[in-house]
């Protein structure tokens, strides 16, 4: 007997999706979105419409997995609240040596927001 199982949801949809979720929660517009993927704005509005979807063997790809580890850490250490992480997202902070929004732009900007975080929350 064969028993035919319905396909999952590759990786790509999947961060997609929560890419597109994140940008929605944290009120990020399209132009934000693509600086920190490194994709166009246009690619970023054809992502969060779901018209594409990100390239496993990207570097896009790499940074959003970077940006959903930062959206997990900001929700695990400020207990689910998402107005909260926007709100540290947007604020200055002296040990970043600026605010955290501004420096995800960057690969190396994200992953050092994203180490931050993450130090903080292991602390908790």
């Amino acid at each position: 007997m064969v028993v035919a199982v319905a396909p999952s949801r590759d990786r790509a949809d999947v961060l997609t999706d929560a890419i597109a979720r994140i940008a929605e929660l944290w009120g990020l517009k399209n132009a934000k979105l693509g600086a920190v993927l490194g994709v166009s704005m246009a690619t970023a509005s054809r992502l969060r419409s779901g018209e594409t979807r990100l390239d496993p063997a990207s570097k896009s790809f790499e940074a959003g997995q970077f940006l959903l580890r930062l959206f997990r850490s900001l929700d695990a250490l400020l207990g689910s609240d998402d107005s909260a992480a926007k709100q540290w997202l947007e604020t200055n902070n002296l040990d970043l040596g600026g605010k955290p929004i501004d420096q995800i732009d960057t690969m190396r900007g994200l992953i050092e927001v994203c180490d931050y975080v993450d130090f903080y929350r292991a602390r908790v």
